[in-house]
């Protein structure tokens, strides 16, 4: 079962959770992000970093009810770093409040640790060992195992304090189902992984979360059992503040943070290194400074002093368990990446846009730590060239860039203080200006009207396709000004329609034209007319009066 998983209507493709995995075990593919199981060493950071709640710890509150109602006694090892997550309350009260809930009694994994730290000084006084490397933490064993297989051999082949302690539980109370609550996510990994010793495990946050949910309220009250030193366990140095470090051997020294932890492993896998017992921790703080204390507190140093004050100069009383009983075996787990050649790497540089070294940025937008790193991500499948934000933003940037430069409108971008902020080509060809630098920075007012600006501004309303004539440069224009909020930005689209204007004149001048000509024509036809009829009616006249005698001629006779 994953202990992590991806809720992907959450993930909105931020790479927050690469930029923090240490090892970069994580893969994205359609703008989601996928953790890598056989990479992934478990730390958390991918949980705690997301922005956007997208990755989700597995909850195994159920589980823990279903072996509640088994019938068998179910008892809980509380972490010590339960007196930094809950204020004020010791582990009568949270035993208290557990067994309200149905467990059958509450220990504290400090018992457990107790045992490991003795096996812990076996080792250094009985067995010639090089370098130990603790392994209480499991996210620094899986990352032993999974990226630093060479340095097996270095890490104690001991159980972690989790385990021995809840093995000591079933080996005292026969029957009994064990759950281990704690701030670690790895913790869940690693009960599934060793089967038969832990039964389910719980976050401090899944524990809060059923409290609420039986509306338990805890009791403020911090207990006066026996105080002991293994309560150190969950600060840095804890480990070696509870051994006797008497070997002189060996160096004695404590290491957090996954940063840290890959320096110290690089540093022995050169060699150079010898005689060092390393108490490893892969939290900043080590488990105080897990991923699930609740509320993703960040308080090192009240943390530490309440560990402090609940810890004390004795051991537990605990049974000695035999070298084999307590004794745990680490494997080699295989990654499955292989290494791209040169040129392949080359190649794939080229298509993020990076030619020759001085491209490549190294800026860590995508995640990855270099360029190169990204294109061996790209090559095993990891990444996609697309989350390189420079290369997307140059590629934005020139689709724009080509747009403006070849489009035969004018372009001007104004900010909301109308000052000229961009402007093209065709743009300073209708404004008749040399260069942008003219205009650039400067109040839109010094080439046009600011009055439509001002106007789309104030109202919100854009305008679209506005005819004008610009008497300044002797152009007509069909001007779009359009409103950017969310930017705050103004951009003016001016079409020269100045030949279109003329042309229309020019028309306009030759029906003008014509129409006077046809008026002429019908003006000189009417005359023609009215000439020809009066010559007409003339003629008449006089045919009539000859007439008219000749018939008076006749009838005479």
């Amino acid at each position: 079962m994953e202990c992590l998983v991806l809720k992907k209507s959450n993930c909105k493709n931020c790479y927050k959770c690469i930029r923090h995995c240490p090892v970069k075990s994580i893969r994205f593919s359609g703008n989601q992000a996928y953790i890598i199981g056989n990479e992934c060493v478990m730390c958390g950071q991918c949980f705690v970093v997301c922005p956007q709640d997208a990755k989700q710890i597995v909850d195994e509150t159920e589980k823990v009810k279903v072996l509640l109602g088994s019938g068998s006694p179910v008892v809980a090892s509380l972490a010590p770093s339960f007196i930094a997550n809950y204020d004020g309350i010791g582990i009568e009260s949270m035993r208290d409040g557990m067994k309200k809930l149905g467990f059958y009694d509450v220990e504290e994994t400090a018992i457990g640790a107790t045992i490991v730290k003795s096996e812990y000084e076996r080792i250094c006084d009985q067995e010639d060992r090089d370098n130990i490397i603790t392994s209480c933490c499991h996210s620094v064993n899986l990352l032993i195992q999974k990226h630093y297989p060479k340095l097996l051999p270095y890490l104690a082949d001991v159980m972690s304090p989790m385990q021995a302690h809840c093995k000591d539980i079933k080996r005292r109370i026969p029957g009994a189902k064990t759950v281990f609550i704690g701030p670690c996510v790895a913790k869940k990994d690693e009960a599934q992984y060793y089967e038969g010793i832990v039964d389910a495990v719980l976050t401090f946050d899944e524990l809060t979360a059923w409290f609420k949910s039986e509306k338990i309220v805890l009791e403020q009250k911090v207990d006066s059992e026996e105080h002991s030193r293994a309560r150190f366990f969950p600060t840095t140095g804890g480990i070696l503040k509870t051994m006797a470090l008497d070997n002189p051997k060996y160096t004695y020294l404590a290491i957090d943070g996954m940063e840290n932890c890959i320096g110290a492993l690089k540093d022995i896998e050169s060699g150079n290194i010898h005689n060092c017992f390393i108490e490893m921790s892969a939290c900043s703080g080590s488990c105080i400074g897990g991923p699930v204390m609740e509320k993703f507190h960040r308080s090192p140093v009240k943390d530490y002093v309440t560990v402090a004050k609940y810890a004390g100069p004795k051991d537990f009383l605990v049974y000695t368990p035999s070298r084999k009983e307590i004794e745990k075996e680490f494997t080699i787990i295989d990654q499955r990446n292989t290494e791209p050649s040169e040129q392949e790497i080359r190649e794939t540089l080229h298509q993020m846009g990076k030619m020759k070294p001085s491209d490549e940025l190294n800026c860590g937008s995508c995640g990855y730590n270099t360029c190169r790193e990204k294109a061996v991500a790209i090559l095993q499948g990891k990444a996609e060239i697309s989350m390189c934000l420079p290369f997307l933003k140059d590629k934005a940037e020139n689709f724009s860039d080509t747009i403006a430069r070849n489009t035969p409108n004018g372009l001007i971008v104004l900010n909301d203080k109308l000052e000229v902020q961009q402007v093209n080509k065709a743009a300073l060809k209708i404004l008749n200006l040399r260069t942008p630098s003219d205009i650039l920075g400067d109040q839109v007012v010094r080439v046009l009207e600011p009055g439509d600006f001002m106007s789309v501004l104030l109202n919100g309303r854009n305008i679209h396709n506005k005819r004008e004539y610009l008497a300044e440069y002797e152009k007509y224009v069909e001007k779009t000004i359009v409103y950017d909020e969310g930017y705050r930005l103004i951009l003016c689209i001016l079409r020269d329609v100045t030949e279109e204007e003329l042309q229309k004149e020019r028309k306009a001048k030759i029906s003008r034209q014509t129409v006077e000509v046809a008026d002429k024509v019908v003006d000189k036809q009417m005359r023609i007319v009215q000439e020809i009829a009066s010559l007409l009616g003339e003629t008449a006249a006089e045919t009539k009066i000859a007439l008219t005698k000749l018939k008076e001629s006749i009838e005479n006779e």
